[in-house]
């Protein structure tokens, strides 16, 4: 009989295993090499970037809001928050700024560029001069379409006496807009709906607003519990239904299966508000849906944070991680994957890239995991998965105070734009010229 050599045996599998866990960590941790610009805008206050969206001539504009009225902001003559946007051509330089509000607290959440290659603008207004006409309560939904330079073709604030904030817009099919935030609903006494047994509803809801092409009301629902229900990203269907996604921590009246505590919260809507389905996924704890994308093959991914190890989770690395999830037309789970290491990570924009990979910002905490570094607290985030979420890179970038990403999209150059906010002025950030700067990043693979 022959001889085995045990000791070559042993060898031979210890040399595989280490190959094996080499390759396992490689792949939980990608790199490629990136070149990234870092760039804050801001004066002496507080700036914030909050979205962006690429422009047909190459560019991009990007929303946030402001507090200061010197540095960069050259249109603002008192120091009180308003909306804020930049627009940039192809080449990165500044085409012009201009600021938007009264003189009360204004901040703007989100942009799109519309048909007429102007821009649709939305947040919140406490204003009721200036740029807005009018203020039913403590913030309102405030709405201002712009033109291709950026003044103002027409605004309108919807509301009721309490705290309604806009958080996002889409241009529907038809023309006109889709707007969607939080209604006060306690405040506003069951106002601002269509629906039957709306008095039963309390605390927050998510609010839908249709408007024409010139911002005329159409119609507005709002849907919920009792408790507090946030929505922060929609999507129009093939069907010309509307996608609303963002978390709740109610388990009655609308909300049929809560998991636990607050989950991501899945509504669909038809073409006149009506409900159509609501899927409630997660775990026991925290879990808050931040940012829909068409995954373009009939389905939809969906970006946020868990806190959760249960249910519908399957792994946690710490804290908090970004999840991502995949459903169906439905609301069916098809897939959910989470991203980080032992602190908090979290995701707060998706965008499908010209390959048909995935663009997802947000910010980490984390030295392990999925994340290679850490700069000092909370860094901006920007990744890349594939289509079935495997992740194709992943780069922090910051100093040693809070930093921010907030959105991301691809240029059709294939660069990367990156915007959020920094209270940082080293390492990664040269420059900090107030006390929170708009930070962009301008990312490129090489």
């Amino acid at each position: 009989m022959k001889k085995v050599n045990y000791f070559a045996f042993v060898v031979l599998l210890f040399s595989f295993l280490l190959i094996y866990n080499c390759s396992s960590d490689e792949s939980s941790n990608p790199t490629i090499d990136l070149t990234i610009e870092v760039k804050t805008f801001g004066g002496t206050k507080n700036e914030s970037g909050q979205a962006i969206t690429k422009t047909t001539d190459g560019g991009y504009a990007l929303l946030g809001f402001t507090q200061s009225a010197d540095g960069d902001i050259v249109d603002n003559p008192v120091e009180n928050y308003d909306y804020w946007v930049l627009k940039f051509n192809s080449n990165h330089t500044i085409q012009w700024s201009k600021t938007y509000g009264g003189s009360d607290d204004d901040r703007g959440n989100d942009i799109i560029q519309t048909t007429d290659g102007g821009y649709a603008i939305i947040g919140y207004s406490s204003s009721s001069d200036g740029d807005v006409s009018s203020n039913f309560g403590s913030k309102d939904f405030w709405i201002a379409k712009l033109d291709g330079s950026g003044n103002i073709s027409w605004q309108e604030s919807f509301g009721f006496l309490g705290s309604d904030t806009g958080s996002s817009v889409i241009q529907t099919n038809d023309g006109g807009f889709l707007i969607s935030g939080v209604l006060d609903v306690s405040a506003s006494g069951g106002e601002g709906n269509s629906r039957n047994a709306y008095s039963r509803h309390a605390g927050g809801d998510f609010w839908a607003i249709k408007l024409t092409i010139n911002g005329v009301l159409e119609w507005r629902k709002f849907f919920g519990g009792t408790f507090t229900d946030a929505p922060h990203d929609l999507i129009q269907t093939d069907d010309n239904s509307f996608i609303i996604v963002g978390s709740s921590d109610s388990n009655d009246l609308d909300i049929t299966n809560s998991q636990g505590s607050y989950d991501f919260w899945i509504v669909k809507i038809s073409s006149t508000g009506e409900l159509i389905w609501e899927k409630s996924v997660g775990g026991s704890e925290i879990d808050e849906a931040r940012a829909i994308a068409d995954s373009g093959d009939g389905n939809y991914i969906i970006v946020g944070d868990t806190r959760s190890n249960d249910k519908d989770v399957s792994n946690n690395n710490g804290a908090a991680d970004l999840w991502i999830i995949k459903i169906s037309p439905s609301g069916e789970l098809l897939w959910e994957k989470t991203l980080g290491g032992t602190s908090f990570d979290v995701g707060r924009s998706i965008q499908r890239t010209n390959a048909n990979d995935f663009i997802i910002s947000g910010s980490s905490r984390s030295v392990d995991g999925n994340l290679s570094s850490n700069q000092g607290q909370n860094d901006a985030w920007v990744l890349k998965i594939d289509s079935n979420g495997n992740l194709k890179w992943q780069k922090t970038i910051g100093g040693s105070d809070i930093d921010f990403a907030y959105d991301a999209i691809q240029l059709d150059n294939g660069t990367i734009i990156a915007i959020g906010e920094s209270n940082s002025n080293d390492i990664d950030i040269n420059e900090n010229k107030g006390f929170t700067d708009l930070l962009l990043l301008r990312v490129n693979e090489n």
